[in-house]
């Protein structure tokens, strides 16, 4: 197939990038190594069972999910807005109550914090959403704990909520990360559904990939290195293009580059371990992610951070009859036997005896789930992406993880590769994609 450019990487900024390529009249060619697009987007099919690898969600307000992807096809089945935590041996709902008004009262009553602590809910909230993305990333950059600190956070709302919950998206569990990235994703949460497609979050970059032409992406092709303008494949097979593009994780991009010693923007990953139990019925009702807020020193200790039921939001996640529960832990380096004993211990405390029946399904441990975020973290649009005459880098890389910065950081690459050689000077829209659809493209919050 001749290709105008080859771009190294079927992941989400990978096929973004081919995408763009695409819509601006250039043939793209996609090598991918592994043996499915997605890169860390995958789902797997188990006894009937469809397991994502590892905790992973859509939030809908992302500007560019939005302008790449169909919500209405990928049929978005959304989580309730707030979780359940568990603390003091009980239950207990926290509601976006921007969203969920009604549940105010609920919320002022609620032990998981103070009354100050919800008031203090509005600031951050405004804060958050201040300004558009380059303003956000702008801002002074520590640890997201220290600026919770500073906003008067009390211990318990930050032991009971903050941290269970928003380690459970950066998978740190002392929320050492970035506090603009913490901003960002408060935004996303406070702006849109956190949700999953019907039938598994492989869905998002199959839906991209259909997009392509035929034969447009070669799996299971790894690339061994580069050449001016040509790619040497392990096969040996020779590739040549007009422009080569490195769509993969950060180690393997700086590999391809020669500068295996380079430190990309993210020096280290963060680690996470997934179990997938089997069970006759969902041990909670309804579209709920349940917390482990138990302070230290509580009578039910665990390694759970999260729990939640896939199958309460889609029928696609378990066969007729049966329930789907997912336990999300900390790090990557456990021993899963003594892993699920100390689960089954832990959340038959919340349970009950139900939980002796559950029926493991797979453990997965993942221990460069996602690249730690820790501050300083760039503004993602600012950072350069080509690194040679006719070599361009997108992805996490010199970006931002997530799935919005991975599309986003494809786009522009795409964009930036056809002003290139096609001498274009139309700029982003170079690609031939407009503004998001909706009236959220009217925000200024959402300018990249």
């Amino acid at each position: 197939m001749h290709a105008d450019v080859i771009v190294i990487g079927a992941g989400l900024a990978g096929l973004a990038c081919a995408l763009t390529l695409k819509e601006s009249g250039l043939e793209p060619l996609v090598v991918e190594a592994a043996d499915q697009v997605g890169g860390r987007v995958r789902s797997d099919r188990r006894d009937g069972f469809l397991l994502d690898r590892g905790f992973q969600v859509l939030q809908t307000w992302y500007p560019e999910a939005r302008r790449f992807l169909d919500y209405g096809r990928l049929d978005l089945r959304p989580f309730y807005p707030g979780a359940l935590v568990r603390a003091g041996g009980h239950t207990h709902r926290v509601s976006d109550v921007w969203r969920r008004p009604l549940r105010f009262p609920e919320m002022l009553l609620s032990p998981v914090g103070t009354t100050a602590d919800k008031l203090r809910l509005l600031r951050l909230r405004r804060d958050c959403l201040a300004g558009d993305l380059e303003a956000l990333y702008a801002r002074p950059d520590r640890p997201a704990l220290d600026l919770l600190r500073e906003l008067g956070f009390s211990e318990r709302m930050l032991e009971r909520f903050f941290k269970p919950f928003f380690s459970g998206v950066f998978f740190e569990p002392d929320l050492a990360c970035s506090s603009r990235a913490f901003a960002f994703v408060f935004r996303a949460f406070a702006l849109g559904d956190t949700a999953l497609p019907a039938r598994g979050m492989e869905e998002i970059p199959s839906q991209l990939a259909a997009r392509l032409p035929p034969g447009c992406i070669r799996l299971c092709c790894r690339v061994d290195r580069l050449m001016d303008h040509q790619v040497l494949m392990e096969s040996g097979e020779r590739l040549g293009a007009r422009a080569l593009v490195i769509a993969t994780p950060g180690r393997e991009a700086a590999r391809l580059l020669g500068h295996p010693e380079e430190r990309p923007v993210h020096v280290s990953h963060r680690g996470t371990t997934c179990l997938y139990f089997s069970a006759e019925r969902p041990p909670v009702t309804g579209p709920y992610l349940v917390l482990n807020g138990e302070a230290p020193g509580a009578k039910i200790q665990g390694p759970v951070n999260s729990l939640l039921c896939p199958s309460n939001l889609s029928e696609h996640y378990a066969p007729p009859q049966r329930a789907l529960v997912t336990v999300n832990c900390h790090g990557s380096d456990h021993n899963p036997d003594a892993l699920e004993t100390a689960v089954r211990a832990q959340v038959a405390g919340w349970f009950g005896r139900q939980v002796e029946h559950w029926e493991r399904l797979a453990v997965y441990r993942l221990p460069e789930a996602l690249p730690a975020q820790r501050p300083p973290v760039p503004y993602p649009a600012a950072v350069p992406q080509r690194r040679s005459d006719r070599h361009w880098v997108c992805g996490e890389y010199g970006s931002a993880p997530s799935i919005h910065w991975a599309l986003h950081s494809g786009r522009r690459a795409g964009a930036e590769i056809a002003r290139a050689l096609l001498g274009r000077t139309d700029g982003q829209g170079a690609a031939g994609l407009g503004p998001p659809p909706g009236p959220g493209s009217r925000d200024r919050s959402e300018r990249l």
